[in-house]
Order: structure tokens, then C-alpha cells, then sequence
């Protein structure tokens, strides 16, 4: 009786963790979308656009590091409370603003509430589950994630044209507010209750100690991961229905090959899930990034539209895989004490590389760079992140300490 109703606590931990996940990519997958329309209706320059999608990066860095740290202090549960209520209540004023200046602004507050959300929810998920499922438990929680994005293209494609991007906003936000809801009711995780009883650390010696020497590999390991794939995964996606239509699609087309595209996402997740604890977290990544690189390469390259749609679901489906071994393997590289800070501080780094990927890809766009050599550089991104997880150690079925 005991064991199942652990069972059915960890299924309620995962589908309300999962529910505020699903929402965060609902609303990363509709700025892909909206970016297009207010290109249109606000005579927007490429610069300016990509300047949207790096501002959100911006907000996830800071987010990330702050919120993470929080969660050493404070715990998980709180922290996940909070950065909810943030992009919740940001993400609906951003439906009513006129400037891009109110909107800059707002979508800085959400990524805070979204970059804090995630590396604290991994870990929340990860401390609740014992080693020999943990992994594909968090794979599973990332699969949430395709769950948004496959809704943000639905909802762009069949609301943005007939209802315009600011109905599509309030769609993503009110939603959200019922898993805050849900959240209430959730527990702390276990291994930060019995932390809770002892003296913590500080933020400042907690920041320090992931460079201490038994951390400071997997540390640099992270950073370097992170930055290659969160780099490479926003200047990629976030300007997926755009190249679309620079490739002489119309907007209308560019959603419908693009929600085509994201439904490939689910399986890449269901698949990382499944090999993470039968080939190990290493195994996972290393193959998932390879293949990702190699469908980048292929996307950016593709002349006719049946290799554009092709390579753009393998972009998509490993890709997600990749993230989903990512979120599973950067918790399980610190013991509880540091865990929020080291994942936070990790993803923190990444989300420098979500500013840096959209900008880049916006000033060469202007500078009528072929949509080709912007891709290669993603690619080559990518493979250096495969290449650091070489170097990274091997985490499956490790008893978190």
C-alpha cells in the first residue's frame, strides 16, 4: 500500500510539475509564432525581433541563477510557487501592451519566472524519485514540454490569424494560473526537507563550492552543454517560422510546416526516456546532439520543401531528446545543499547563449547572410556540447546524496 501510494504521489508530482512546464513551452513556442505578426503589425526590423527573443533569454539568466539559488534556501516547492505567479501575471499584461519598449519589458519579467521554473522543477522531480526511474521520471516531465510547443503551434496556426498574437497571450496565461493552483498542494521534495534541519550554507559560499575541486569538472562540463545547446536551440527555434518565410513560405504555410515539425519533438522524448536508464545519461546526449547537429546542418541547406519538413522533424526530435537528458543529468551532478544553485547556475550560462542565438541570427539576416551558414554555425555549436559530455561523468543510477 505504502509503494503505491508513493507511486501515485510521483504521478501527481510529474503532472503538476509537468502542467507548469507545459505552460512555460506554450509560451516559448507562441513567441516563435507572435514574432511574426508583430513583425507585420508593428513594421519591425530584424534586429528588433531578435532583440525579443534575447530580452526573454535575459530574463531566464537571471532567473536561473536567482531563482536557484532561492531554492537552497527557501526550497523547491516555494521558489516553484513563485516563478509561476511571475510569468503567469506577466505573460497576460503582455497582451495588452502597444510599445515594444512594455513588451521588452515583460518578456524579461517571464523569462525570470520561466528560467527560475525549470532547473528548480528538474530538481523538485529529481529529489522525489528513486535512482533507478529518475531519469526517465525527468525525461518524461521535458515531454511536457512538446505537449506546450505542439499547442502553441495549434493555437498560432487556427488563433493568431482569425484573432490576432495578443488573444493568443491571454490563452497561454490564464491557464497557467490553475497549476499554481495544483502547486499549493504539493510537498516539498524529502531530501530538502531533512536539509532543511540542518545549518545551510549561504548563497555566496554556495555559488563558490561548485567550483570546489570534487565539483569543478562536471561544473565546466555544464556551463560549456549548456551554453552549446541553449545557444543553438533558441537561435534555431525561435526563428523556425521565420526562416520559413524567408525561405518564401507564407505565414499561414510557415505554421502549418512548423507545427508538422514540432510533433516530432514527443517521440525524441519518449525515446531519450527510454534508453536514458538502459544506455546511461552520456549515451543519450552524445547520440541525441550528434544527430541534431547533423539535422541543422541538413535544415539549413534545404532547398525543396520535402527535405525542409524531413530534416526539420529530425531537428526537432533530437533535439528535445537531448534536452530532456539534460535536465535529467545536471541535478544528479551536486548533492542537496548545492543542487538548486549548481542547476541554476548552469542553465543561468546557457541562457547567455538564448541571448546570443536569436540576436545573432537577427543581424545576419539583415546583413543577408544565407540562411545556410547561419545554421553551420549552430551545428558546429552543437557538436562542441557533444563533445564536452565526453569529458562530463556518468550519473545513472547514482543515489542522490
Amino acid at each position: 500500500m505504502g509503494n503505491n501510494a508513493k507511486m501515485i504521489s510521483q504521478r501527481k508530482l510529474l503532472g503538476v510539475a509537468g502542467l507548469g512546464w507545459m505552460f512555460d513551452a506554450l509560451d516559448v513556442g507562441m513567441l516563435s509564432f507572435i514574432i511574426v505578426a508583430l513583425k507585420q503589425d508593428w513594421n519591425l526590423t530584424s534586429e528588433q525581433v531578435g532583440w525579443i527573443g534575447s530580452i526573454n533569454s535575459i530574463g531566464m539568466a537571471v532567473g536561473a541563477v536567482f531563482f536557484g539559488a532561492m531554492a537552497d534556501r527557501v526550497g523547491r516547492k516555494n521558489v516553484f510557487i513563485i516563478t509561476l505567479l511571475l510569468f503567469s501575471i506577466a505573460s497576460g499584461l503582455s497582451a495588452a501592451v502597444s510599445t515594444l519598449s512594455l513588451f521588452l519589458i515583460l518578456r524579461f519579467l517571464i523569462g525570470m519566472g520561466l528560467g527560475g521554473e525549470l532547473p528548480v522543477a528538474s530538481t523538485l522531480v529529481s529529489e522525489s524519485v528513486e535512482a533507478s526511474k529518475r531519469g526517465r521520471v525527468v525525461v518524461l516531465l521535458e515531454s511536457f514540454w512538446a505537449v506546450g510547443w505542439i499547442l502553441a503551434a495549434l493555437i498560432s496556426y487556427f488563433i493568431i490569424p482569425a484573432y490576432g498574437w495578443r488573444v493568443a497571450l491571454l490563452l497561454s496565461a490564464v491557464p497557467a494560473l490553475y497549476a499554481l493552483y495544483l502547486r499549493l498542494k504539493l510537498p516539498d521534495s524529502p531530501k530538502y526537507t531533512e536539509l532543511e534541519k540542518k545549518q545551510r550554507p549561504s548563497v555566496i559560499s554556495n555559488m563558490k563550492s561548485v567550483w570546489k575541486k570534487e565539483y569543478s569538472r562536471q561544473t565546466l562540463v555544464l556551463w560549456i552543454l549548456w551554453f552549446c545547446v541553449v545557444f543553438s536551440y533558441y537561435g534555431m527555434f525561435l526563428w523556425l517560422p521565420s526562416v520559413m518565410v524567408l525561405k518564401g513560405f507564407s505565414m499561414i504555410q510557415s505554421f502549418e510546416y512548423v507545427l508538422i515539425m514540432t510533433l516530432a519533438q514527443l517521440p525524441g522524448y519518449f525515446s531519450a526516456a527510454w534508453l536514458i536508464e538502459k544506455m546511461g545519461r552520456k549515451f543519450v546526449l552524445i547520440t541525441y546532439l550528434i544527430g541534431t547537429a547533423v539535422s541543422a546542418f541538413f535544415f539549413g541547406s534545404a532547398e525543396g520543401l520535402a527535405l525542409l519538413i524531413v530534416s526539420g522533424m529530425f531537428l526537432s526530435f533530437f533535439n528535445l531528446g537531448a534536452w530532456g537528458a539534460l535536465y535529467a543529468y545536471t541535478p544528479e551532478q551536486y548533492p542537496t545543499s548545492v543542487r538548486g544553485t549548481g542547476a541554476g547556475l548552469a542553465a543561468g550560462i546557457g541562457r547567455i547563449g538564448g541571448v546570443l542565438g536569436p540576436l545573432l541570427v537577427g543581424y545576419l539576416v539583415a546583413a543577408d547572410t544565407p540562411i545556410s551558414s547561419i545554421f553551420t554555425i549552430f551545428t558546429i555549436a552543437i557538436l562542441v556540447g557533444a563533445v564536452a559530455v565526453a569529458f562530463g561523468k556518468e550519473t545513472k543510477n547514482t543515489v542522490l546524496t
